[in-house]
């Protein structure tokens, strides 16, 4: 087994304007600042996830639309670049959060050996601990893409505590804000690559003068314009996202602290338990902050939930959403558009699955061999709790972790509904 290196160092193996390169080659570069500083960067290759939202109620499913995410990737030395750069800031950047008490407050984009069941069970925790309080949770619209690159350089100066950042840094600030991208369908059809198996025979989409003839003089390259947005899928595009928002948490917990309250911010999603009376007035300083910093709040994701004990039980209002769980202050439950969305994606893998097998049945027929019935091991392996890594594993260690008989009462369905689905012609 290899060794790794160093913590920002990570050999990536997708196909680039560049070829993969190893540790000494990429050290040589990122720790001369000096070579930083006049380091050309490749453009980002960009292509949509599209994943489908469920939207429901407590009781059904209400509405279905997809919704697509832009991800940009880098080529490989610039992603060594920004990933030790990243490493720096990081160093640093935990510093400020452990002088001001944020340690606990910032979740997402470290490593803190947690994931967000353990977040959220310690939410709904604090919650129950509280008996009577209020939940604010606000969401920041269109994150990644409206952060000010004006404020990320100011906040990017005062995490180096200088008042100008120096230029390798300022290189690597360039590079992620006035940023530029070549769609991955096109550069792959211009150069009939299949995307189904990129690599075949190749190191890299083309070599410098290909580039220079076939991408940039073909008008494949856009430039980001604007003085706001930073790619999703780079390195230190996460941890710039935190950066950003550093004077925020710091003054949202001076607000939020001196009156025993918590705060909790998971990227973009921020949750506020406090006593009653102060959920109005947190929500307006909340919103006040977010506009300084040149952000919104999306008002149709805000949620204002109110407990109180009742023949010594805790309820709610209304239950809580948060990072995929509903709390109602007794039960912790997946959410139901979670639980809808992985029977839409079970029920189409087994489709697929039923179409390869018809395929190679088909080919067998005409060799005179017998058929053969659905290869069912990585169905198993993608959505049943036979698996290693998938939703149903996922919901088990939610049950666990929370100890909710609810969320397995909600899991104890979707076998049946997958051996169903497979036995349908």
């Amino acid at each position: 087994m290899n060794k790794k290196k160093h913590p920002w160092f990570r050999q990536r193996g997708y196909l680039h304007f560049d070829s993969p390169v190893g540790y000494e080659t990429a050290k040589l570069l990122v720790s001369r600042p000096e070579k930083v500083s006049k380091h050309s960067f490749y453009p980002f290759i960009n292509y949509d996830i599209e994943s489908l939202k469920v939207y429901s109620d407590e009781k059904e499913v209400v509405r279905k639309k997809y919704k697509k995410r832009p991800i940009a990737y880098a080529a490989h030395l610039d992603s060594h670049v920004y990933a030790y750069y990243a490493f720096l800031l990081s160093a640093k950047y935990e510093e400020k959060l452990e002088k001001h008490g944020l340690s606990d407050t910032v979740l997402a984009f470290r490593s803190l050996g947690k994931s967000n069941i353990d977040f959220a069970h310690e939410a709904f925790s604090d919650i129950s601990s509280r008996g009577t309080c209020s939940a604010v949770a606000l969401d920041i619209t269109g994150f990644f893409d409206n952060l000010d690159h004006q404020i990320m350089k100011s906040a990017w100066c005062q995490l180096l505590d200088l008042e100008q950042l120096p230029s390798d840094h300022y290189n690597v600030f360039k590079s992620i804000t006035k940023y530029s991208k070549v769609d991955k369908v096109e550069v792959f059809d211009e150069f009939g690559i299949s995307s189904s198996n990129p690599k075949y025979n190749r190191f890299k989409i083309c070599d410098a003068k290909e580039f220079r003839d076939r991408v940039r003089a073909k008008g494949l390259i856009t430039s980001h314009t604007g003085n706001k947005g930073i790619p999703q899928g780079s390195p230190i595009s996460a941890l710039l996202s935190n950066i950003y928002m550093l004077d925020f948490d710091m003054r949202m917990k001076n607000i939020i602290e001196p009156t025993g309250g918590r705060y909790f911010r998971y990227c973009d999603d921020m949750l506020f338990i406090v006593d009653p009376e102060m959920r109005s007035g947190i929500e307006e300083q909340a919103k006040a902050l977010i506009k300084e910093i040149r952000l919104e709040i999306n008002s149709d994701k805000t949620e204002i939930r109110d407990f109180m004990c009742k023949g010594g039980l805790q309820q709610s209002d209304k239950p809580l959403q948060y990072l995929g769980f509903i709390f109602d202050g007794q039960r912790v439950l997946l959410r139901s558009a979670s639980l809808a969305r992985f029977s839409g994606r079970m029920k189409a893998g087994v489709r697929l699955a039923k179409k390869t097998m018809r395929k190679a049945n088909a080919l067998r027929a005409k060799k005179g061999l017998p058929a053969k019935g659905l290869y069912k091991k990585k169905l198993y392996d993608r959505y049943s709790h036979l698996g290693n890594r998938n939703f149903i594993t996922y919901a088990h260690r939610s049950a666990k972790t929370m100890n909710s008989k609810g969320i397995k009462r909600q899991l104890k369905p979707l076998w049946k509904r997958l051996q169903d689905e497979m036995k349908e012609k």
